[in-house]
């Protein structure tokens, strides 16, 4: 038991949570299963939580940071605003593993207000960033949130297509083609010439 607390984090804890909602939704959030896939006992849990909400909680804040703080971070170094959104864009659409842990979360949203909060919490601020990312193209406040609906639009019903019809999509090389195309579509064809940066 001594060992399982040296070598496992809480971080650790709530990773393989969100590994397990990916792979079977929310009620897979459960100690026992959990230890074992992590190979330690369950004195290892609780030592980092109180109990699986504390777990589920853990997984949840650290779901939403990956989301919201890390991605924003990585894209904002772009100083370029049209290159900006093409990399935030290459960044959002890029893995199925994302896509199925959102509409997990999502879909027990509907019954947990706990979920709904960070889940909304977390579009809300997507939407914000996108928000801005067409603002520093120069676009007025009102044709930028226009821009930034569609494409958080497009986003959202990618999901849905991921999830309800997989084979639709292309795969491989030919994603990468329809993501550059998808891409050219949600960018204005004429920018003013301006020089806004995100703050």
């Amino acid at each position: 038991m001594a060992e399982d607390r040296k070598t496992l984090s809480a971080s650790d804890w709530a990773a393989t949570a969100l590994d397990a909602i990916v792979r079977d939704g929310i009620d897979a959030v459960a100690v026992e299963p959990l230890a074992r896939r992590l190979g330690v006992t369950k004195g290892s849990f609780y030592w980092h939580f109180a109990n699986r909400e504390a777990l589920l909680m853990a997984a949840l804040a650290l779901w939403e940071r990956r989301e919201t703080e890390e991605t924003f971070a990585s894209v904002r170094r772009e100083p370029d605003p049209r290159l900006r959104i093409q990399k935030l864009f290459a960044t959002v659409h890029a893995g199925e593993r994302a896509a199925r842990l959102y509409q997990a979360l999502s879909a027990a949203a509907v019954n947990d207000p706990r979920i709904e909060a960070v889940v909304r919490r977390a579009s809300e601020r997507g939407l914000q960033f996108l928000n801005d990312c067409y603002r520093a193209l120069g676009l007025s406040t009102h044709d930028a949130g226009q821009w930034a609906m569609l494409a958080y639009s497009v986003y959202l019903g990618t999901l849905q297509v991921r999830r309800d019809q997989p084979e639709a999509l292309p795969a491989g090389a030919d994603y990468q083609v329809y993501l550059k195309f998808l891409t050219n579509t949600l960018l204005p064809a004429e920018m003013p010439a301006a020089d806004a940066r995100i703050a």
